[in-house]
């Protein structure tokens, strides 16, 4: 069994203790966490076990009356690898105690590539990262973006990649957070970053990317033009996508015609929090003009990611194949395709 352990138990941390505590290969060793929140306290109610990350915060849990096992010191003494899911760059600052404790190490997409010198996407990149020391899974978009494009590439070889990504503002419960009448440039000069990001993951991708913030917090919602070197025609593309594993074909017709469709049509799934592990493609938005394919897909910002952390754990240890771990993620998460 791989034992794992989570520095940080918000949006993301959360959704992928659940993950682990599903596979048939892993233990979740403890979750950690810097106050004694209702996150918190929701870990301890499913028996994870609690740690806090220093002295102060092992005060503040026993104050509230929840009893932590002690700090992350501790719990890394305990895992085979941490997945440190704390906030957009804390995780380059904790690098240096995992280094010190000799643990292998997984970060998020708000991390610098440089920080590990390797980016992931399970489909992309798995054999690259096995039996690694760390590594850094790539942001929602940027999961989204080399899923789809490595599929459309492996089948028409892409020339150039051009999208625009209309970012949700916020997550549902960051309510400090805006805006709430505008739409937001982000960033003004071009292009954005996530086409580097990109380049992390797939260095041959010709890929220039724009992005703004609009007041949802639900999804993200991009707009590809995607121009291949191979004569192709949309039932072509249909029929690529949907070989390709954690990419979800859906269409107009059945009145899914918004990310809020997608929202709703995950609830329908039954799945823990209502996540949408797939990227979402609008089937019927696919257009091929000469050698160029237009579509728009969906990107549910708070899931997609997670089954990427569970396939990175078991890349880690170098004893899967991409297609086991994959496959066994997809099992046990529910996964559609």
């Amino acid at each position: 069994m791989i034992r794992v352990g989570i520095n940080g138990y918000g949006v993301i941390g959360r959704r992928i203790a659940d993950a682990i505590v599903l596979q048939p290969d892993m233990v979740l060793a403890g979750v950690v966490k810097v106050k004694p929140d209702y996150k918190a306290r929701i870990a301890a109610e499913k028996k994870y076990n609690l740690y806090a990350t220093d002295e102060k915060s092992l005060k503040s849990f026993s104050e509230a009356g929840l009893n932590p096992r002690g700090m992350l010191k501790d719990l890394l003494r305990e895992v085979d690898i941490i997945v440190d899911a704390s906030p957009e760059g804390v995780g380059a600052q904790n690098n240096q105690i995992y280094q010190e404790f000799n643990k292998k190490a997984i970060f998020e997409g708000g991390e610098e590539h440089e920080l590990t010198g390797l980016s992931f996407v399970a489909q992309c990149n798995f054999d690259e990262a096995k039996g690694k020391k760390a590594l850094r899974v790539v942001s929602c978009n940027t999961t989204a973006l080399c899923r789809v494009l490595n599929s459309l590439d492996k089948s028409f070889r892409i020339k150039r990649a051009r999208a625009v990504i209309a970012r949700r503002a916020a997550d549902p419960d960051e309510t400090s957070k805006g805006p709430i009448d505008a739409v937001v440039l982000d960033p003004v000069n071009l292009p954005s970053h996530h086409g580097p990001d990109v380049r992390t993951v797939l260095p041959h991708i010709d890929i220039v990317t724009m992005a703004l913030k609009i007041p949802t917090t639900h999804m993200h919602l991009h707009s590809l033009i995607v121009s291949v070197k191979e004569k192709v025609s949309e039932n072509r593309i249909i029929d690529a996508l949907k070989e390709t594993t954690r990419v979800l074909l859906v269409n107009s017709k059945d009145g899914i015609k918004s990310t809020a469709h997608v929202t709703d049509f995950a609830r329908e799934l039954g799945r823990p929090r209502s996540d949408l592990y797939e990227v979402a493609i609008w089937a019927d938005s696919i257009k091929v003009i000469e050698d160029e394919i237009y579509f728009y897909m969906g990107v549910h910002q708070e899931a997609i990611v997670i089954p990427e952390n569970i396939d990175a754990i078991r890349a880690l240890t170098g004893r899967y194949s991409k297609e086991e771990s994959i496959k066994l993620t997809n099992k046990m998460l529910g996964i559609i395709q």
